[in-house]
């Protein structure tokens, strides 16, 4: 048995930073890697010593097995835990650990290696009586082969990568005409993500739920499971909510999916860790998805329910002990939740958002696990979930209800978030009642994003009252000799402030225009779009405050710079700009101007000067945090110019061409 003395983690963000808590705990020293992006990331000042890798792109650092390996040997590691993602399922990544005499925090080589590739380990299954979802997963890779497959399944049909995992190189079709596409598609992203092309094809289980099992296994035999994650509301099939139990689970059937969840490890000589993905169809029957061999991204709600830190386990098992555990003695209490917080924009497709961090502002009353803070970036070369915050109450609505508090007290400004739509979802009457399949999203919210509709006027009234107290201390700040009693004070008539934002006038068709009254200090009268609220301003602090808006107490989350507000309320948030004084702004892009969305690397352009092009046309692809993005002409036209070159980084907003809209056919009859 050999004790770590000092541990190196070979990740970034929130899982560097849950490690770097257990290992702290034991006395373990901590060793961070980072790149250029994250060389003020939280994840490196936590740890006790941290070495740099390389530039900001995952294959020029986090990528780059020698240099991990090398980052160890400097700083004395005596062993490397993974996280997720990255290196973590990589077989020559823990055969490379195990030649340079350091710990793998995580299975063999022999397990990752079966079943990090989804067509191996599916034959692996089959021979070992797991059941398996019926599909295609020989070597043959050859297009007319997976075509010619795919129509002996049929449709609807899931087209997947063999290597990696995440939602990406993974296609779901409706249609048989568009398999090709499909293919192509899934293995441009499969091998731009984990630089294999492989592909499995698998008949399309429709509105299953995504239950997986969570297992561990000593060096002593030892193989036991600890309990059922439901993961089933998902978004371009990454998962959004995770709960523990499952709501539909039974003890029977936990039973019989955790048997086969050991049965599974055991083919594989497991070790540590491990996670066997199900889908559970409508009847109750279950079919192998995959395995993951490493610590999932949702964790914490077995932890919650269980009471083991499942790090603490990790470490023990790498260091040759037993688990210590029989399955006996495994009990579960309660109910857990968990919501991964994205940036990105949910109105848009989910599409990511990438910038600056004006404001983090995590709940009190929750367990947290986040890598970012105030000032910091969110970077576009990495994945765009950001926090996770979870919950644990006696029974699921406990949990459900404690979820929605903590969101409504977590606020992050700068990059666009999925925090309002997590709220909004939690709330639905298909989750609050535990009906949530895969389908979820897509049976709520439709295909293409999310509306939640247009903001209500008292958020707005909110905005004009805030800026206008934020505007009146900062020139008190600059004012001599000014009793604070005299603010919001006339002796000669209403004082009034008028504030006007473009998302008002765009909801309401009006001009946008806000006149705040001062009734007494303290005390307003909003008044806008033919509608008023009568609001009071009943305490302020640095970034949050609370108000009386027509009776009703409401407390609220704050960041101003200049002009621009965001705020964030129980249920909604909002980002505003008085303007105030201000010309009306042109729109820069316009249906014409084609500009690149976010940060990201642009692998293709589609289409050449000259060409001509229809509204909805694919125009190029963008690759940006492991996902790749089709951009799409926004009106007809002629392509007048292209101005960005495929295979080149690209920033938010940058040129990519320009469109030349089609003159309508003005002739008459």
């Amino acid at each position: 048995m050999t004790r770590i003395s000092t541990l190196l983690i070979a990740n970034r963000g929130e899982i560097a930073c849950r490690v770097m808590r257990t290992a702290k705990a034991q006395g373990i020293k901590t060793v961070a890697v980072y790149s250029d992006a994250d060389a003020d990331a939280p994840h490196v000042r936590m740890a006790d010593d941290a070495v740099h890798i390389g530039p900001s792109p995952v294959n020029e650092s986090y990528l780059l097995i020698d240099r991990i390996i090398q980052a160890a040997k400097d700083s004395g590691a005596d062993a490397i835990h993974p996280g997720y993602g990255f290196l973590s399922e990589n077989a020559a990544f823990s055969q490379a650990c195990a030649d340079a005499g350091i710990i793998f925090v995580g299975p063999p080589e022999k397990a990752i290696d079966v079943m990090g590739d989804k067509a191996r380990s599916k034959r692996a299954m089959i021979a070992a009586g797991v059941p398996c979802v019926p599909g295609y997963q020989d070597d043959d890779q050859s297009d007319a082969t997976l075509v010619s497959e795919a129509e002996k399944i049929g449709v609807p049909l899931m087209v997947k990568a063999a290597a990696g995992g995440g939602g990406r190189g993974m296609r779901l079709v409706h249609d048989q005409k568009d398999v090709p596409n499909a293919i192509k598609l899934a293995r441009s992203e499969a091998e731009n993500a984990f630089g294999n092309g492989e592909l499995i094809l698998e008949k399309a289980i429709i509105k299953p739920r995504h239950v997986e099992i969570q297992v561990f296994a000593d060096a002593h035999g030892n193989i036991i499971h600890l309990g059922e994650r439901d993961c089933s509301v998902q978004r371009r099939h990454q998962k959004v909510i995770e709960e523990a139990p499952c709501p539909v689970m039974t003890p029977e059937l936990r039973a019989e999916m955790g048997a086969a969840a050991v049965e599974a490890a055991r083919a594989v000589d497991y070790r540590g860790a491990g996670t066997v993905e199900f889908l559970l169809d409508q009847s109750g029957s279950f079919y192998f998805l995959e395995m993951n061999t490493r610590l999932q991204v949702e964790h914490p709600v077995t932890e919650e329910i269980t009471g083991l830190d499942l790090v603490a386990l990790q470490l023990k098992v790498a260091q040759g002990e037993p688990l210590g555990i029989a399955q006996s003695d495994v009990t579960l209490t309660g109910h857990a939740m968990e919501v991964r917080l994205y940036a990105e924009d949910p109105a848009d497709d989910f599409l990511p958002s990438t910038g600056h961090i004006d404001l983090w502002h995590p709940a009190q009353n929750a367990r947290i696990d986040s890598g970012i803070a105030t000032g910091g970036e969110v970077s576009p070369f990495y994945d765009s979930m950001v926090a996770k915050i979870i919950t644990h109450g006696a029974t699921r609505e406990d949990a459900r209800r404690q979820m929605v508090k903590a969101l409504a007290e977590t606020a992050l400004f700068g990059p666009k978030t999925n925090r309002d739509f997590l709220i909004d979802a939690l709330d639905k009457p298909d989750f609050v009642e535990g009906k949530a399949t895969t389908a979820f999203i897509a049976e709520n919210y439709g295909e293409d994003g999310v509306d939640l509709g247009p903001h209500g006027f008292d958020i707005f009234a909110i905005a004009a009252v805030m800026q206008h107290k934020l505007r009146q201390q900062s020139a008190h700040k600059l004012a001599l000799n000014v009793n604070p009693e005299l603010l919001d004070w006339s002796s000669t008539a209403n004082l009034q402030t008028v504030a006007q934002y473009a998302q008002l006038g765009e909801a309401t068709g009006s001009n946008g225009t806000i006149h705040v009254h001062v009734a007494s200090p303290g005390h307003y009268r909003v008044e806008g779009a033919g509608q008023e609220a009568d609001i009071e301003l009943l305490s302020i602090a640095q970034d949050s405050a609370k108000l009386r808006v027509n009776g009703r107490t409401v407390s609220v989350i704050y960041h101003t710079h200049g002009r621009n507000l965001h705020l964030s309320l129980a249920k909604r948030s909002l980002s505003v700009t008085d303007m105030t004084g201000l010309s009306a702004m042109e729109d820069m892009a316009g249906g014409g101007t084609v500009v690149a969305p976010m940060h990201g690397l642009l692998l293709e352009i589609l289409v050449e000067q000259g060409a001509v092009v229809a509204k909805g046309d694919k125009l190029a692809v963008l690759e940006a945090m492991k996902m790749q993005h089709e951009i799409l002409a926004e009106i007809d036209g002629t392509v007048e110019t292209v101005a960005a070159i495929a295979g080149k980084q690209i920033a938010a907003d940058d040129l990519i061409m320009e469109i030349v809209a089609e003159e309508e056919d003005e002739t008459t009859g």
